[in-house]
Order: C-alpha cells, then structure tokens, then sequence
C-alpha cells in the first residue's frame, strides 16, 4: 500500500518567477501548484514594474520527488520563467547549522593577557589544586557532548559518521534554543563498543554531561552502563530516555481523556529497540502492569531463544504476532516501521483505543484511516495534532542535571520529567487533540528543569 504523506515543510521548496504583470497570472501559478497537490505557504512579489512581476513562491511538498513535480507544473504555464528552484531544507544546512562564538571581546592586549597567556595560566592551576574548579572557571559546567557512531541515524539505519552529523548539529541547536546549554556534536568513526566507551571516557573532562545519540540496539545499552559505571556525569542514551520521557507524559494525559489509569490497561508495543525497550520499563516504573512487547517475529514470549537480556526482562508467558497481541488491548505504541498496523486491528482493541504510531516519517497506521474508530491518536510527526518529540524532555532535563551538578541520572528523574511535561496540560484544555504542551512552550523546559533537579537531590545524586 503507498502512502500518501501530507505537505509539510520538511519538503518544502522555494521558486523565484519572472512573470508578465498581468492580471490572472498568480492565479494560474496557484492553480498549476494545487493540481499536483503542493501546499502554497509564501507568496512574495519581491519587484514589479509595467511589464514584469518578479515573485517567490514558497510550497510545501511531502517528498522530494513530489517538489520535483511542482517545479515541472509551473515551468509548463506559458510565460512563466522559472529564474531559480531551491529546497529549503538542503539550503537551511548550507555551511552547518551551528558555530562556536567567543564570550568576550579580545579589543586590547590587556584582554588577550587575561584570556590566554600569561594570565590563564594561574587559572589552569586553580584546577590543578581543586579540580571541582572546573566547573566554575571553564565550559564544563555548561557543555554537553552528543555522541554517535552513525549506525541508527533517525529511522534511517546506519548512515555512518559523516552522514550523522547533520543530526547531532540539529541536537546542539535543540540544547541551545530550548535551555541554553552548549552542546557539540562528535561523530565517531568507529562501531566497536569498547572503542566508543574508552574515547567517550577519554573525552569527558570537557563535559559536564554526555548524550548519546543514533547508536543501535543492543550496543548502545552496554555503552550507556558502561558509561554510567565509569563517570560521574550524567549519561543519557536520548533514543531510549528521551522518548520514554515524552510517551510517558503523552500517555498519562490520554488515559485522562479516556477515564483509564495505567495500572488497569493492556499496553501493547510494536518495536522493541533501544526506545521500545526504555518506554517500556519507565511505564512499568510509572505502574504499569499489563504490557506486551512485540518486535518482527511477533510477542516476546519466554519461550522464544533469540530474546537479548533486555527483552527477557519484559517477555510474556503466550507468544504470537502483533494481531493477536492487539486485540482487546487498550493502548498501542508504534516505534517501528511503517505501515504494520491495519484498521481492522485497531478496530479489534477495547473500547475508546489508545494509539501511538511513532514511526518516522510514515507512522505505523495513517492517522486519516483510523479517525473515527481511534479515542486519541499521536505521531511522531509536527503535521498531525500531539506529536510526541523528545525535544519536551531532553533540554530540560539536560539543564537540570547540569544546574544541580547530577553526578548520574535516574529512572525517577525520568519519571518525574514526564509528570512534569504532562502537567503542563491544563485539565480544562486536555481534549483528544491536545495531550502534550508545545514544544515551543517557554514553559516547558523550566519546569523539567525543576523537577529533574528535586529528583536528584531526593535520590542524593545533586552535589550543588
């Protein structure tokens, strides 16, 4: 079956015309672009004399191809010359989408005395003599490092290092906008799990915290343990804690909408990945009690011979496929692949159904096909109400640990994060379309931030 994604920025494209200043001629450039289905979202006439109209259009389309269908629609209407074609997106990360900027001004030698040599010499010692003055006179206290070897870059597989980077730049924006943390991206160019381990060891004494981004199940859960046990900053895998986070909060609210509590309802999982697996135990942390974890050959049964030590931990006692495991089930978690649940296995859950279809871009069950039957539904994607990203958790979060100096993070960190980002939902506006906060809510990071630091210091793990 093809799906067919809607318009959306991610695609969008941008045409400069040169046209005749004539009326009717916006009009049929309109026309041309809604007969292939691409959605106008800017219009610009930058110059315009007597005889000639010079105009930008901006249209979002839903892939590349689909942009490439546009641009031919409006290069066909007779008089219209198309000067320039561009994706906005490929143009947004021209150069990189991040640099690194001094704080002060080097405007006189007096500056460069203090900043560099001679004067940062007695501060280079006033480390040496108390180390915790790192956090004090340098960027540790405020840096976090993004690490990834490339092997499961977004829903995309293993891209490698290069290929990755566009991603963790991304990541260091995030941390930037949303909590003013700096943050750079470090793409390593190895898979081996000792390798990554002794490197990020290695690296650590510039950071103040460690993220862990786009590395594949099951490696990337000795790499987070291994991490943990031999650091005292916090490590966080955003993959697996970062969605658990944000799920958490999405599914404490969706219960609300439904009059269901976590302890009574059968949650059933497709994906059982690094995310699956961490949602999976922070719902059984949050009372969970009813949850079944399927991957590509079905339940995970105790009786299957090919289950990793964490999916043992969250095996079932009857196996069989997703189908089987969906009916009568309550809720619905997709961080899978596209297209793997049909209608008729959602119409064959309990009453007032549950479904998060997380896969990216194209979600486990289009939304379109399951509107009537669904109580609440959420994606992963901004083009569809309660989109379930992990920005809501991670800078918050990050920020925290960071401000209370965490020398590690906890699952009751995690916890009490999503409750945080869940109660920010006020109980008057909580409706089927609406059960997380914008991520654009200047609230949400502060009050992650609050939480994770109360957290900390309740498990004794704050040292400030």
């Amino acid at each position: 079956m093809t799906t067919k994604l809607t318009p959306n920025p991610s695609f969008s494209i941008t045409m400069r015309l040169e046209t005749p200043n004539r009326a009717g001629m916006l009009a049929s450039i309109a026309q041309a672009i809604a007969s292939v289905g691409g959605n106008i979202s800017a219009i610009d006439i930058t110059e315009q004399t007597r005889a000639v109209s010079l105009i930008e259009v901006t249209v979002d389309a839903s892939s590349t191809e689909h942009g490439d269908r546009i641009g031919t629609a409006v290069k066909s209407i007779p008089e219209v010359k198309v000067l320039s074609l561009y994706d906005r997106t490929m143009q947004l990360h021209r150069g990189g989408k991040i640099r690194m900027e001094s704080k002060i001004s080097l405007a006189r030698q007096s500056d460069l005395a203090m900043a560099y040599t001679p004067g940062v010499g007695r501060v280079c010692q006033a480390i040496a003599a108390n180390p915790a003055e790192v956090y004090n006179l340098t960027v540790k206290g405020n840096m976090v490092a993004i690490i990834t070897d490339g092997s499961a870059v977004l829903g995309l597989g293993n891209l490698g290092a290069e290929a990755s980077l566009p991603v963790m730049e991304g990541k260091a924006m995030l941390f930037k906008e949303f909590a003013g943390i700096d943050a750079f991206p470090i793409c390593l160019t190895t898979q081996d799990t000792d390798e990554i381990v002794n490197i990020v060891i290695n690296l650590a004494p510039v950071f103040g915290g460690i993220n862990l981004e786009d590395i594949a199940a099951p490696r990337c859960f000795e790499i987070e343990q291994r991490l943990k046990a031999a650091l005292d900053i916090p490590v966080f895998h955003d993959d697996q804690h970062g969605t658990a986070i944000v799920t958490l909060a999405a599914l404490l609210n969706a219960l609300k909408v439904v009059g269901k509590t976590i302890t009574e309802v059968k949650i059933v999982f497709n994906g059982a990945g690094a995310a699956g697996i961490a949602v999976a135990n922070l719902l059984k942390l949050a009372g969970a009690q009813h949850i079944a974890l399927c991957d590509s050959k079905g339940i995970i049964a105790k009786d299957r011979s090919d289950l990793t030590t964490e999916k043992l931990a969250l095996a079932v006692d009857k196996g069989g496929s997703l189908a089987d495991a969906m009916v009568g089930a309550d809720v619905f978690i997709g961080l899978s692949a596209p297209g793997v649940v049909t209608p008729e296995m959602v119409q064959a859950m309990a009453e007032q159904p549950i479904v998060f279809a997380m896969a990216n871009p194209i979600p486990e069950i289009q939304p379109e096909l399951i509107a009537d039957v669904v109580a609440v539904m959420a994606t992963g994607r901004s083009d569809y109400p309660n989109q379930i990203n992990n920005v809501l958790a991670f800078p918050g979060l990050l920020r925290g640990a960071l401000d209370c100096r965490a020398k590690q993070l906890t699952s009751n960190m995690y916890l009490e994060a999503a409750k945080a980002i869940a109660s920010l939902v006020n109980p008057t506006d909580l409706n089927r379309e609406y059960i997380v906060p914008s991520v654009f809510d200047p609230r949400v990071s502060t009050a992650v931030t609050a939480a994770v630091q109360k957290a900390a210091r309740e498990d004794g793990v704050a040292r400030y």
